[in-house]
């Protein structure tokens, strides 16, 4: 059983080991992508980690090459903006969530629009794929969730998730569980099979019981805990069957936006990724709770970051005074 003083966040217990006495390389800029003619929303790499995609309220998914930064793809159809994205396991399709009340799955192969999956009716804010590449939960402004059948584009089930815009859906490590969190200061864990809700996590203020909107969830690579981010600048690590909050980080900037995290288990201890609202890409350690790095050079909120699935490489993207998109690689200590 997890500890609060260890906590395995990885695909086994292998993956907690003693700290090492000397800080992990830091991270410095790779290189930086400059395409799309707003604000970055979202962006994912590739299950491979050979292409990196982003997404814009320039209507647009583009492509990258994740190792060059050169781009690959842009990917045109929505009517408006997109929020979110997600890589199909074989990297074969991407799926796009946007303002224009839709989910679009597009073949990256031809760059084509595969399917356009109606029913929402309100802004689509969160799309995820599940390992096995069969189902696709999206998450809405209209406040519920849905699943839906990659092969046919009907929904199968729809979740009454919450009441209030629902900002995040993400499926476990094997798709069996689904996590929705809300503005409503909810997150709450999914059976896929059944549709029923399993367990929730209530946030709200200690001192005067008000709700803490909850702006992003998403489980731990092994499936075991829930990273929650809310709009009181904190992430908090969900140990969802004990129902308990067992670390807390802070230190970054985020009260307005739906902010990314992440998890990398590359380059030194397991770590937790956030972007900040003061323009930076804040690192913890998943154990100590303590800040490891800031990351600098963003000149607007960083709304987008992602990790890389096999070496320690970030990826982050930022609003629309700066429209860039960098990715960080782990320099040793010469």
């Amino acid at each position: 059983m997890a500890t609060v003083d260890a906590v395995p966040v990885g695909p086994s217990t292998a993956d907690v080991k003693p700290h090492a006495a000397a800080k992990a390389a830091p991270y410095q800029v790779k290189f930086t992508c400059i395409g799309h003619k707003k604000a970055i929303s979202s962006i994912e790499f590739s299950n491979f980690g050979n292409l990196l995609a982003s997404a814009s309220p320039d209507k647009t998914v583009k492509i990258w090459n994740a190792s060059t930064g050169s781009l690959e793809q842009t990917l045109e159809g929505h009517e408006q903006g997109i929020s979110d994205i997600s890589w199909s396991a074989n990297a074969r399709f991407i799926a796009s969530a946007s303002d224009d009340c839709t989910v679009k799955i597009w073949d990256t192969e031809s760059s084509s629009t595969v399917s356009t999956l109606r029913g929402h009716t309100n802004y689509v804010f969160s799309v995820n794929f599940n390992p096995q590449g069969t189902l696709l939960a999206s998450a809405s402004f209209d406040e519920s969730a849905r699943l839906w059948d990659v092969r046919t584009g009907r929904a199968v089930r729809i979740l009454p998730a919450h009441s209030d815009p629902v900002t995040a859906s993400s499926f476990n490590r094997d798709g069996t569980l689904l996590v929705t969190s809300s503005y409503d200061g909810l997150c709450r864990i999914w059976d896929v099979a059944s549709g029923q809700c399993l367990n929730t996590l209530t946030l709200s203020n200690e001192l005067n019981d008000a709700i803490i909107p909850v702006s992003f969830a998403k489980f731990s690579p092994n499936g075991r805990f829930v990273l929650v981010s809310t709009l009181d600048g904190r992430l908090r690590l969900w140990d969802f069957a004990r129902n308990r909050v067992i670390k807390t980080y802070s230190g970054h900037v985020n009260s307005s936006f739906c902010i990314f995290s992440t998890f990398s288990l590359h380059g030194g201890p397991p770590t937790i990724i956030s972007g900040s609202e003061d323009h930076t890409i804040v690192l913890w350690d998943v154990q100590s709770q303590e800040k490891v790095q800031v990351l600098t050079g963003h000149t607007d909120a960083v709304l987008a970051v992602a990790a890389h699935p096999m070496k320690a490489m970030i990826a982050s993207g930022a609003l629309d005074k700066d429209k860039s998109i960098k990715v960080w690689e782990q320099r040793p200590y010469s």
